[in-house]
């Protein structure tokens, strides 16, 4: 089940010839009728032919064999693709990047490897572009990489030879693909075509939401096969509509559809809305004490974990970006400057604040987990100018938690409880507002 997406097409219409389409009448009428289906003929295989109209490519099979010193990766497809590979380095990925297809494969697919393939995961990665990750033992080279067309009843496969290499070498290769990666890459996180609309809409707060994961990022899978990415992103949306409906509220989402966006775009597309509060929203799973890690959770900033809990849940969230295959942002130094660190300590501050509201609402609307304010260095909370925190809905590893996460009447009740939350943090500032208008 991981990282099946699959997009439905519209069927193409059929052309059958008809008896009598063409009436038999004058020579005007039938030159008429004669051109008008030639003309519809012509339409229709232009339609076909265009790429707007042309159904996406199916993969329906992938396999890895080989050992340690060779190893091939092929894909079977139902027509042919044009692939673009780049590497990146520690961890040793090797990525796939393909025009939209769509992933017939079956569950499990990817969670075991060969060779020098240790695993490898697949998904929509952004609009009109799906992308492969292969996670490597070690440095490996690409040896050759070529096309075979389908033949009798065999698919057609796309084949890709591996071998191993030096980290020099591997270096030099993710350095060669990088311009391309880096220009790819830009393509899945728009600045201002899909959030932007402008700045803020009068003085009204400005909200963030952040469904987390999507695309090639399933997140958490639960017990029972719900994937984290559309749990958080159907939430997302019903949280929303709630705020907007009170009319109060300018809000907008991270992600409106199942693709990825990076951690520091997320943190990016927070700072450049100059948000008044960024939520991003998760059910996450957990290793260690599945059974006992049940109900909800609010994440603050903090430079130095809670618990353990949060600090393994910490470092699952950060590691998305290596899953998606992303050249990881370098860590920044230590910022000296003074007025920067006052505003990163009065961000902390709101988020504290907000935290603790929203632990007081939830705790008479939803089950939460002991001690359900926790903090730990996760890097979507980083933005430096903007109140941030993190909503664990539940834990998916817990399937009690799981079945709740999909019933209608919790979700109503949860997304209430973050609602009035949300009013009584803005409360002080929204009657300021009133009270101005109203002199």
């Amino acid at each position: 089940m991981a990282g099946e997406i699959v997009k439905k097409n519209a069927p193409k219409p059929e052309v059958k010839p008809v008896a009598g389409a063409i009436p038999r009448a004058g020579g005007v009428l039938r030159s008429a009728a004669t051109l008008f289906f030639f003309t519809f003929l012509i339409l229709m295989g232009g339609a076909q032919a265009n790429p707007v109209f042309a159904a996406a490519a199916k993969v329906i099979g992938a396999r890895v064999a080989g050992d340690a010193e060779r190893t091939r990766f092929v894909l079977d497809l139902d027509t042919q693709v044009k692939p673009a590979i780049s590497g990146l380095a520690r961890p040793f990925r090797l990525i796939v990047d393909l025009p939209e297809v769509e992933f017939k494969l079956p569950g499990g697919a990817g969670e075991t490897g060969r060779g020098m393939v240790t695993t490898w995961r697949y998904g929509l990665f952004a609009p009109g572009k799906s992308r492969i990750v292969m996670d490597l033992s070690g440095p490996v080279s690409v040896d050759k990489t070529f096309f075979l067309p389908a033949v009798d009843d065999q698919p057609a496969r796309l084949v890709i030879d591996l071998v191993k290499s030096s980290p020099d070498d591997f270096d030099a290769f993710v350095l060669s693909s990088r311009k391309q990666e880096t220009v790819s890459s830009a393509k899945t996180a728009p600045k201002t075509d899909r959030l932007g609309e402008g700045a803020k809409k009068g003085d009204r707060p400005l909200i963030v939401l952040d469904p987390g994961h999507g695309g090639i990022d399933n997140g958490a899978t639960g017990v029972g096969g719900t994937l984290e990415k559309a749990i958080v992103l159907d939430f997302a949306n019903l949280l929303k509509q709630k705020l907007e409906k009170s009319g109060l509220y300018d809000v907008r989402l991270t992600r409106e559809d199942d693709t990825f966006v990076s951690l520091s775009r997320r943190v990016e597309i927070g700072h450049e809305l100059e948000a008044d509060l960024f939520i991003s929203i998760h059910a996450d799973s957990v290793r260690r004490g599945r059974k006992l890690a049940r109900g909800a959770t609010v994440y603050t900033l903090s430079d130095k974990a809670s618990d353990q809990l949060s600090e393994e849940l910490a470092e699952v969230e950060n590691m998305s970006d290596i899953i998606a295959g992303v050249e990881l942002d370098e860590e920044p130094t230590d910022v000296t400057d003074i007025l920067l660190d006052l505003a990163k300590r009065e961000t902390r501050s709101f988020s504290n604040y907000f935290a603790k509201t929203l632990v007081t609402e939830l705790k008479s609307a939803v089950r939460l987990i002991n001690n359900p304010h926790r903090s730990a260095g996760f890097r979507v909370l980083k933005a430096h100018d903007v109140p941030s925190v993190l909503v664990e809905l539940g834990y998916l590893s817990n399937e009690h938690d799981e079945k709740l996460l999909i019933t209608e009447e919790w979700r109503e009740r949860m997304a209430n409880a973050m609602s009035d939350a949300i009013h009584g943090f803005f409360r002080p500032r929204l009657a300021r507002q009133k009270g101005t208008l109203s002199q």
